[in-house]
């Protein structure tokens, strides 16, 4: 389960806490518990809609990554960066981050330009825990965005941490206010 106790990030805050500094498009967005890439698909119309792999490593999550997933400071993680594209212009980044011995023989470094979502949302038994929601821009990425929301997948005992960060670009297309 996603961490919002002691010790959390105070970056991170339960979706309900976001809910009135958000405009009524952005939770639209921010709250929905479908499929982005869904969503992302349906916003952009005759748009092509692209995963573009930005990086995918074994490596250390971040502090907060770590303490989200319940896992040792020095645990190991699949780790995995996309951009969500619309004709070649991205509107989201995601990060994902799976501790390694939660994997159980899925080869997710297989998805390439796939992605995560298109697999996730096929299982019966997927389970989305509570939705958490950042002010804070992507760290791993040059765009800067309103907002972000991260969430833990399960499916079993694997287990996947999401992080999407909605980027400026997104907003200007679609028109959403700036926050």
């Amino acid at each position: 389960m996603v961490s919002s106790g002691p010790g959390s990030d105070p970056r991170w805050r339960p979706l309900a806490a976001a809910r009135p500094a958000m405009s009524p498009e952005w939770w639209q967005w921010v709250a929905s518990r479908d499929s982005l890439t869904a969503r992302l698909i349906s916003a952009g119309g005759h748009r092509h809609f692209r995963v573009r792999l930005l990086n995918q490593r074994l490596g250390r999550p971040r502090r907060d990554e770590t303490l989200a997933l319940g896992l040792p400071l020095a645990h190991h993680a699949w780790l995995r960066e996309v951009a969500l594209c619309l004709d070649e212009r991205p509107w989201v980044v995601a990060r994902s981050v799976v501790p390694l011995d939660g994997l159980h023989g899925q080869r997710l470094d297989r998805l390439g330009e796939r992605s995560l979502g298109s697999w996730l949302f096929r299982q019966p038994d997927l389970e989305r825990g509570p939705l958490e929601v950042s002010a804070d821009s992507a760290p791993f990425h040059t765009d800067s965005g309103p907002w972000a929301r991260r969430s833990l997948f399960r499916h079993r005992r694997f287990a996947v941490l999401v992080q999407e960060f909605f980027l400026d670009r997104m907003a200007g297309d679609l028109g959403l206010p700036s926050r």
